[in-house]
């Protein structure tokens, strides 16, 4: 791809979009960059990516910047409905994620996960079994690091293990990783994706160009799984905590059985995953198998898996106050992630629910909440919403705050009750993403 003399435009001017513009000035293309926000607010982003010059103009945030330009970068978080977008599409001119044109100068093998839970904690890991087995790694994408802020480097990895959000697939066209991993497939970002299958067929979107040398990872506890590995060119392994497939892993019993595609079969203690939940099986499962094709021993994955101690704000616990265990799941902004929560603990709960709603469909946890939750703390825009939807399940209180909610439950909580921050929401109407809210949540159960 000669992106040289090439008028670019990036949109949106976050961490993705600094890398980007950064990459393809080197590249030698004119980077215009646009963003919402107005120009006083991005002077350091700017300055960071070189600062105005004959190969970076800041534009305005106006369809009419499109009779300059060549091709479109789209920062994660632009939905296709972008007035700039649709636009761009009615042009015919071509849009790329930022992760699509960083695989087109990709040199190491790619391991891709998604799914709408567990990328954080399977691509972590992941980069851990590999580097434990001493092999140089780059582990980035969704998670830290952007996929094009490495292409800028010297790319001496053997491996490049990346996080990949339903945002980035959305503009793909080449993307092909070596071994493909979807977790799982749970009502999300319709809010960006306008529907719950247009978002599902995006994250599918990840298999389309293997071929018969890549290897796909997919849920077997999906029935949707089987349907799509029988449209793949790629080997398939299946993981699975009900069932056993031919290829792949399963739980039975206290042991992780894993029959390979080599017609093989070894077993793995559960007693070496030291993080909670069903769903965290599930990862370490979807990890192994991506490991082991790459070539990394079951010494080395029993002692990676061993150390792990999971990852910040994901079911993570974070204090004891007079018997009462606090555990921050910040990271769990859908609804998907709330039932893994709630599923990971038998004592009795207390559910801090709330932040800005992204449509999320919390009918659906009736049967648990009514289950699990001994009391209900909705807050944040999304109390209401939330509340007619589920308020008379179990005992309900709304507070405006998360810190107003936290001190509720402490109050209204006994010794041996949980206290839980799943909130299956974004973080946006109070704080700037799911991060900061977990770091506040632990700073006010400190102080409590």
């Amino acid at each position: 791809m000669n992106l040289a003399g090439q008028k670019v435009l990036v949109i949106g001017l976050g961490k993705t979009g600094i890398a980007s513009s950064r990459f393809l000035i080197g590249q030698g293309a004119k980077v215009f960059v646009t963003d919402e926000k107005p120009l006083t607010d991005l002077k350091s982003a700017i300055i960071e990516i070189g600062g105005p010059s004959e190969k970076l103009e800041f534009c305005k945030y106006d369809p009419d910047i499109l009779a300059r330009i060549d091709l479109i970068i789209p920062s994660p978080g632009v939905p296709p409905s972008n007035i700039l977008l649709i636009e761009a599409v009615h042009k015919k001119i071509p849009i790329v994620s930022e992760i699509e044109l960083a695989c087109r100068f990709l040199k190491p093998p790619m391991i891709a996960i998604t799914g709408t839970n567990g990328k954080t904690t399977t691509t972590t890991l992941i980069g851990n079994i590999l580097a434990k087995e001493g092999k140089r790694v780059f582990v980035g994408g969704n998670i830290g690091n952007p996929l094009i802020g490495y292409i800028d480097g010297k790319q001496e990895d053997e491996f490049a293990v990346v996080e990949v959000s339903s945002f980035q697939l959305q503009w793909i066209q080449y993307f092909h990783p070596s071994v493909a991993i979807l977790l799982n497939t749970t009502c999300d970002h319709v809010d960006y994706h306008g529907s719950f299958d247009a978002y599902r067929s995006v994250k599918e979107r990840l298999f389309e160009n293997q071929g018969e040398s890549d290897l796909a990872i997919l849920n077997a506890d999906d029935p949707r799984s089987w349907e799509l590995s029988n449209n793949m060119l790629a080997k398939v392994e299946f993981f699975s905590t009900s069932s056993h497939g031919t290829a792949g892993m399963h739980l039975a019993g206290k042991v992780l059985v894993h029959h390979t595609i080599e017609n093989e079969k070894e077993e793995y203690s559960l007693d070496m995953i030291k993080i909670p939940g069903l769903h965290n099986i599930e990862n370490i499962m979807a990890a192994i198998m991506a490991a082991r094709y790459c070539g990394c021993s079951r010494e080395s994955i029993i002692r990676a898996v061993t150390e792990f101690k999971g990852i910040a704000h994901r079911i993570e616990f974070t204090d004891e106050k007079n018997g009462v265990t606090f555990y921050d799941d910040s990271k769990g902004t859908n609804v998907g992630a709330v039932v893994r929560a709630l599923e990971t603990f038998s004592r009795p709960i207390i559910l801090l629910l709330g932040g800005r709603d992204k449509e999320g469909d919390f009918g659906t946890l009736s049967a648990l909440v009514s289950a699990k939750v001994k009391e209900l703390v909705l807050f944040g825009e999304a109390r209401n919403t939330i509340g007619d939807l589920m308020g008379d399940i179990v005992k309900t209180t709304k507070a405006a705050t998360l810190k107003e909610a936290i001190e509720i439950a402490y109050r209204h909580s006994s010794p041996g009750d949980v206290v839980l921050l799943s909130p299956g929401c974004a973080s946006f109407d109070e704080f700037s993403n799911y991060k900061e809210r977990g770091r506040f949540f632990k700073d006010v159960v400190k102080n409590l």
